[in-house]
């Protein structure tokens, strides 16, 4: 009688302790002010949370104004996840709640399993953005041709006259900075309540997430990130640019559809580009009133449509379409895209978010002149991350140096995955960016390219095993080259 009146205590006891506990997760969400909302992607809808929290704008300022920053949670879907898993969307200015209603849905839900996953908006991106886009007063010519250091001039001026504009709106661009980012991280760690999180960020989210490693490391449980990019890695080294291009030639010489069409991608795209140099095209592009809008194709421009368009095989393939078509002395299917891009009257925009944190991610004199060199005979010159590094040191005092750009040390289980065929963030930068973390654990992915989480489910699988502290077993996929269907077989 005695044991049983014991362990009837002892199930009392423990549901109260059950009760007390379920009493204090729902006042640390109240006092979160988290909204409950359906997240719908496509057709599916899943029960989700939409929360919001302010930080500093410039906290280096006593006086800065407030932002408030939002971020969707999705809870957790396992009786023993561990912490929060923030996710940080590349760009810099990509909204990780747009990036989870859309194209990794399925990997947002996958990773429930291990905690709840926080789809997070950035200062200055998304449902956290009330920062106005700058027309400024400055503009390209349309129909006459622009000298490079003409054009890096003109948008240096216009990135002057933007931040005239932004500092009237009582925009702080100095608290744009990537060390801001960071401390937003921690801010929403402490907002959720967590002795730590997770981090799981893509290009300027990796970035973002190794200026995390340094500042606070000992609140961080594990990092999975892909397309690397380093804390000295804003502006990619033109030379490395032209191995991708080697690297894409081998991938197509491997496929007897693309090989044939496609026998020397260099010498195409090197005689596009002394062609525009020697007889620009005068490209008429439609619009939406009805005329269509004159403009002067010049080769600075097709190396920067090769830039946007490099970072993915299928886009890359897309992209040599376009300079066979100029080659072959057309340009229907490129005045489509130019409509996208070129607007009347030739003005150049600005974001804030976007301009200023890579001004102040920055990079080092070296590393400047090195790239100056290289960009001379290189096939897209310094075009990659148009317009870095033309507006480099552009902003007095936002630079955050040297010290900023040194590699992180540490020793958090860290995944990296990193595709063959990316375009943007190459294979070799990507190790010496995570070169100091020592429990760092790399998977190369043959024929992949800079978006990569979606290409195969071994990737979510891999995924999978890194969360659960398991053994990866491999250090290397292949996928599939993508084959544009234009080349049927």
């Amino acid at each position: 009688m005695i044991q049983k009146a014991l362990r009837a205590a002892s199930r009392a006891m423990l549901t109260t302790c059950v009760i007390a506990l379920w009493a204090l997760k729902a006042e640390a969400d109240a006092n979160r002010g988290e909204v409950a909302i359906v997240f719908e992607s496509g057709d599916q809808a899943v029960d989700a949370y939409r929360g919001q929290f302010t930080v500093p704008e410039n906290r280096s300022r006593a006086d800065s104004r407030q932002l408030t920053l939002t971020y969707v949670r999705f809870p957790a879907t396992s009786a023993h996840a561990g912490p929060p898993i923030i996710y940080l969307a590349g760009g810099p200015g990509g909204s990780g709640i747009f990036t989870a209603k859309y194209r990794r849905f399925a990997l947002f839900m996958a990773l429930r399993e291990f905690g709840d996953v926080i789809a997070f908006d950035q200062r200055g991106t998304g449902a956290s953005d009330t920062l106005p886009t700058c027309e400024s007063d400055v503009a390209i010519p349309l129909t006459t041709p622009t000298r490079d250091v003409e054009y890096r001039n003109l948008y240096r001026q216009a990135a002057r006259s933007c931040a005239r504009f932004w500092a009237k709106q009582g925009i702080d661009i100095y608290g744009y900075t990537t060390v801001e980012n960071a401390a937003d991280i921690d801010a929403l760690r402490q907002h959720l309540g967590a002795d730590k999180v997770s981090l799981w960020g893509i290009s300027y989210g990796s970035h973002l997430a190794l200026a995390a490693l340094k500042q606070m490391e000992d609140r961080i449980d594990r990092v999975i990130l892909a397309s690397v990019e380093g804390l000295d890695q804003t502006v990619k080294l033109p030379a490395r640019t032209d191995a991708y291009f080697d690297r894409l030639q081998a991938a197509i010489n491997t496929d007897m559809r693309l090989a044939p069409v496609f026998p020397d991608i260099k010498g195409l795209m090197r005689r596009v580009h002394d062609r525009l140099d020697a007889d620009p095209l005068l490209v008429m592009i439609p619009s939406s009133s009805g005329e269509p809008l004159p403009y002067l194709l010049q080769r600075r421009d097709m190396q920067q449509i090769a830039s946007a368009m490099i970072s993915d095989p299928a886009r890359a393939f897309m992209m040599l379409g376009l300079y066979a078509e100029v080659d072959a002395g057309s340009s229907g299917r490129l005045a489509g895209l130019l409509e996208r891009f070129i607007t009347p009257g030739g003005r150049i925009d600005l974001r804030p978010m976007s301009t200023a944190m890579d001004v102040a991610s920055g990079i080092d004199a070296a590393r400047l002149e090195l790239v100056r060199r290289q960009a001379e005979t290189s096939l897209l010159a310094d075009n990659l991350n148009a317009p870095m590094p033309h507006l480099a040191g552009v902003y007095d005092g936002l630079d955050l140096g040297d010290d900023f750009r040194s590699h992180p040390i540490s020793d958090v289980p860290t995944l990296v995955l990193s595709g063959t065929l990316d375009g943007r963030t190459y294979p070799e930068s990507q190790r010496e960016a995570v070169s100091g973390l020592s429990k760092a654990q790399i998977v190369t992915i043959e024929n992949a390219g800079h978006n990569l989480f979606m290409i195969s489910p071994k990737i979510t699988d891999l995924i999978a095993r890194f969360m659960r502290g398991a053994a990866l077993k491999t250090d290397h996929l292949r996928v599939d080259l993508p084959i544009p269907k234009d080349f049927g077989g």
